[in-house]
C-alpha cells in the first residue's frame, strides 16, 4: 500500500465504524430538491419568524468544507454546485445516533441534508438539520493551500480539486458552455445550421499548420487529425445547405502556451451569397450577445495586458476592453507604412528588395518567404501587438491566404480580415474562393512550399477542387477561436483556465 500519512489513515479507519452502522462509506442516490444559491437568493432579508412562519423543507447535498463542532450542536457549510450554504444541526433534533455519525465526518466528504430554512442571528440564511444522510467518505484531506504560486501547475493537473477549492474556476467552467450555447443561438436565430464534419482526414487542408498524424489500421493509412473543418464544410454550400456552422475541436501539432493548447475548440461558419462585410456583422453581433446575454456588461479586462493593478485599468490605456462601439477596420499595409514607414502597398518590390528592406528592419527571413511572407512579418514584428481594442485586419498577402478570394483591385492581396483583440487573433475571416482553376493553382503553389520545407502548406485535395467545379456560391466564411473568445469574456489570463483538462508536459 502507498504511504499513507496520519489523516489519511484515521480516514480509512473509520470505514469500518460505517460498516458497523448499516451505511455504504461511499453512498447512494440522493434526491435533491434546492441548491445552495436558490435557497439564499429566495430567501434573503426573511426574519427569523417570517422563515419559522414559512416553514421551508429542503434536501440539500454537497461537501462539507467547514465544521464547527460544539458539544450537543454543530455548524458546518456543504458546497454544491452553486455555491456554500451554513448547516446546524442540534443532537436534540436528529437524535443521538444520527449526531453520532455525524461526529464522524471530515472535511471533504459528501454529505445530504433534509432540514428547515432558517436564519442565526448574525443574518446568515441557514438550513436547520432534521435528517443527516452520509454519502461519501473522503479518504484524502483537501488541500489548505490550493492557490500558492507553487501549485500553479497542479491546479491544471488536477482539476477536480481546483473546481473544489477555487469558486473562479467553477464559475468559468459554468460560464463557459453558456457562452458557446449564447454563440449557437445566435447563428441559429440567423438560419444557420449546425453540422458535424470528420475529425480524421485523409488530407492535411483548410489551414496553414502542422497536423498530428495517425494510422488507420483497417485502411492500412495515415490519417491527420483535422486541423480545421473547412473544406468540408465548403462542401456543404456546393450541395445547397448555404449556411452552415461546426463547434468543434481542432489539433494542432504546435507548441504550448498561454494562448495555445494543440487541442482546442473552434466555430467555423459559410454563408452562401455572403462576403467580408456580412462575416463582419456576424462576429461583431455573436460577441455582444454572447457577452450580453451570459455576462452581461460590454466592457472587459484586457487578459494580456501588463497593467496589475485593476484600479489603473481604463480603455484608453488598453487596460479594459470596450466591445460595446463598432469594430476598427484598417489594412495590413497601412499598420505596417503607420510603424516603419514601409509602403509595400503602392510599392510593387521586389523578393530580393523586400529580403534587403526586411533585413534593414531587423525581421526574421525563412527559406520558403515571398514578399507576401515578408510582409506578414513586418505585421507580426511592429503591428500585432499595438491592436489592442477591437479591430479587423484586411488586406493579407495572397500566399499566407490560400483558400481565399483575390482583391479584384490588387491580386497581391485578398478578401480576408482576422479580429484582433488585445493584441491577440480572436477570428479569421474570408470572402471565400470557390474559383475551382484558381483553387487547384493556389493548391499547386502550397505544395511547392511543402517541397521546400514548410510543414505546415496544404496538401492538394482533388475531391475538394472537383466539388467546387460543379458550382459553390459566392460566400463569406469566418472561423473563431471560442477558447480564447472565453479567455475574454471570463476575464481568465490564459487557454488553462478555461479548458478543463489542458495538455500538460509530463511530470
Amino acid at each position: 500500500m502507498e504511504n499513507l500519512t496520519e489523516q489519511e489513515i484515521v480516514r480509512r479507519g473509520k470505514l469500518e465504524k460505517y460498516k458497523e452502522l448499516g451505511i455504504d462509506p461511499f453512498g447512494q442516490k440522493y434526491d435533491v430538491t434546492h441548491h445552495s444559491i436558490e435557497i439564499k437568493e429566495a430567501y434573503a432579508g426573511k426574519t427569523h419568524e417570517e422563515l419559522e412562519a414559512l416553514n421551508v423543507n429542503v434536501k440539500v447535498a454537497g461537501r462539507i468544507m467547514f465544521i464547527r463542532k460544539m458539544g450537543k450542536a454543530s455548524f458546518f457549510s456543504i458546497q454544491d454546485k452553486m455555491g456554500k450554504i451554513q448547516i446546524y444541526i442540534r443532537k436534540d433534533d436528529v437524535g443521538e445516533d444520527m449526531y453520532n455519525l455525524f461526529k464522524l465526518a471530515d472535511i471533504g466528504d459528501i454529505v445530504g441534508i433534509e432540514g428547515v430554512v432558517m436564519v442565526t442571528q448574525t443574518g446568515e440564511i441557514t438550513v436547520r438539520c432534521k435528517e443527516y444522510t452520509h454519502l461519501v467518505k473522503a479518504l484524502r484531506p483537501l488541500p489548505e493551500k490550493f492557490h500558492g504560486l507553487q501549485d500553479v501547475e497542479e491546479r491544471y493537473r488536477r482539476r477536480y480539486l481546483d473546481l473544489i477549492m477555487n469558486e473562479d474556476a467553477k464559475r468559468v467552467a459554468i460560464q463557459r458552455p453558456r457562452i458557446i450555447r449564447a454563440m449557437q443561438e445566435y447563428f441559429d436565430n440567423e438560419g444557420f445550421i449546425e453540422v458535424e464534419t470528420p475529425v480524421l482526414q485523409n488530407i492535411q487542408g483548410g489551414a496553414t499548420a502542422r497536423p498530428f498524424i495517425t494510422h488507420h489500421n483497417a485502411l492500412d493509412a495515415n490519417f491527420y487529425l483535422r486541423i480545421a473543418t473547412e473544406l468540408h464544410l465548403k462542401r456543404l454550400l456546393v450541395g445547397g445547405l448555404e449556411r452552415v456552422y461546426e463547434i468543434g475541436r481542432i489539433f494542432r501539432n504546435e507548441g504550448m502556451d498561454k494562448t495555445h493548447n494543440p487541442e482546442f475548440t473552434t466555430v467555423e461558419l459559410y454563408q452562401a451569397y455572403g462576403d467580408l462585410s456580412s462575416m463582419m456583422d456576424l462576429n461583431e453581433g455573436v460577441i455582444r450577445y454572447a457577452a450580453n446575454k451570459v455576462i452581461g456588461k460590454t466592457i472587459f479586462k484586457n487578459p494580456f495586458t501588463s497593467i496589475e493593478n485593476p484600479e489603473e485599468m481604463t480603455v484608453e490605456n488598453g487596460g479594459l476592453i470596450d466591445i460595446s462601439k463598432p469594430f476598427r477596420r484598417v489594412t495590413m499595409c497601412e499598420l505596417i507604412k503607420e510603424a516603419t514607414g514601409v509602403d509595400f502597398k503602392n510599392n510593387n518590390y521586389t523578393l530580393e528588395e523586400a529580403t534587403a528592406i526586411a533585413k534593414e528592419h531587423k525581421v526574421p527571413v525563412e527559406p520558403h518567404f515571398t514578399v507576401g511572407h515578408i510582409i506578414n512579418a513586418f505585421f507580426e514584428e511592429y503591428c500585432e501587438h499595438t491592436l489592442v481594442q477591437p479591430t479587423f485586419l484586411m488586406g493579407h498577402p495572397i500566399e499566407i491566404s490560400p483558400l481565399t478570394k483575390k482583391d479584384p483591385e490588387d491580386p497581391r492581396f485578398v478578401q480576408r480580415f482576422e479580429l484582433f483583440i488585445g493584441g491577440k487573433e480572436f477570428a479569421n475571416a474570408y470572402t471565400e474562393l470557390n474559383d475551382p482553376i484558381d483553387q487547384r493553382e493556389r493548391f499547386e503553389e502550397q505544395m511547392k512550399e511543402k517541397a521546400k520545407g514548410n510543414d505546415e502548406a496544404n496538401e492538394m485535395d482533388v475531391d475538394f477542387c472537383e466539388s467546387l467545379e460543379y458550382g459553390m456560391p459566392p460566400a463569406g466564411g469566418i472561423g473563431i477561436g471560442i477558447d480564447r473568445l472565453i479567455i475574454f469574456l471570463t476575464e481568465s489570463t490564459t487557454i488553462r483556465d478555461v479548458i478543463l483538462f489542458p495538455q500538460m508536459k509530463t511530470r
